[in-house]
């Protein structure tokens, strides 16, 4: 696991981070996504409005993709900064990349609709990697906020078969390859728990044991693929604390990780043009390099 030397860095690069007017290369990419409904086709399932925007590469340069989570609370999705802007970038890298309109409680669902969703794109994608030109054993995810806590659900549950209870048989490992939990819900515990994201995805069961399931630093060493995790001190929306605890369960598990903490920063930067993005680069100087190394990015 890396850690302090990171921390510094981003702390550099964020001091100046408000200070001069934010601008943005890679929204300026022309690519129009190509939707697909994820439930088409599946019994009782194919009327809902989950869905899988694809941004292909212009320039394609990596045999890897990505599953995009926005955040919002598992309430709404921010679909712009931490989802179509998102997109853009991996594009931009040469990577595949597409966003998960995924299931929320403001239109009426909880837990585990949410997790249904991205098992089943992972499934679609990794079933059709050949047509998508990717390597079906480099799917990754990234997710922002409560889109953290389900791309860290998808790694840790992944062996809990969501499609099969409702008669999917998926044929494929439902397990990322990847994943990228930013500024992540992780905690469900009363000290540092995001309440509203626990109550959009838990909904009525508040139970201790509830709480404990989806507690995700209490089941990190079901994890078996690596981690780029980051936040930042001064967050005022997810308590940073949630990535500390998150990161001391993966170290003690013995996943390979990287925690990157930033005292300066905030909450719901993502990829959008602000001024956090453009001054820290996080995403070009950060996680690039570990994505490269990984061997998800050249």
């Amino acid at each position: 696991m890396k850690k302090i030397a990171l921390i510094a860095a981003l702390a550099v690069m964020a001091a100046a981070a408000y200070s001069v007017q934010p601008s943005s290369e890679y929204p300026m990419l022309k690519i129009a996504p190509t939707r697909q409904k994820i439930w088409d086709g599946v019994p009782k399932m194919q009327d809902l409005s989950s869905r899988l925007d694809y941004y292909k590469p212009l320039s394609k340069t990596s045999d890897a993709a990505v599953i995009i989570c926005p955040g919002g609370s598992y309430h709404h999705l921010g679909m712009y900064h931490e989802g179509k802007d998102v997109a853009l970038w991996f594009c931009s890298k040469g990577i595949s990349a597409f966003v998960l309109k995924y299931r929320v409680s403001g239109n009426g669902w909880h837990h585990p609709a949410m997790l249904q969703d991205i098992q089943r794109s992972i499934m679609l994608v990794r079933k059709n990697a050949a047509t998508y030109g990717v390597n079906p054993q480099k799917i990754g995810a990234i997710g922002f906020s409560a889109g953290g806590h389900l791309v860290l659900m998808a790694a840790e549950f992944s062996g809990q078969d969501e499609l099969k209870k409702i008669g999917v048989d998926a044929g494929v490992s439902l397990a990322p390859n990847f994943i990228v939990p930013v500024y992540p819900v992780v905690s469900m515990q009363d000290d540092i728990a995001h309440v509203r994201s626990r109550k959009s995805l838990l909904a009525g069961d508040q139970s201790q044991a509830r709480k404990d399931e989806f507690s995700l630093e209490m089941h990190a060493d079901k994890i078996k693929c690596p981690v780029f995790l980051i936040a930042n001190k001064d967050d005022r929306t997810v308590d940073w604390r949630n990535s500390d605890r998150m990161d001391i369960a993966m170290t003690r598990a013995g996943v390979d990780h990287i925690f990157i903490l930033g005292q300066k920063g905030d909450h719901g930067f993502g990829m959008g043009n602000n001024a956090f993005v453009h001054n820290t680069k996080w995403n070009d100087n950060l996680l690039l390099p570990w994505l490269q190394e990984n061997g998800f990015a050249n």
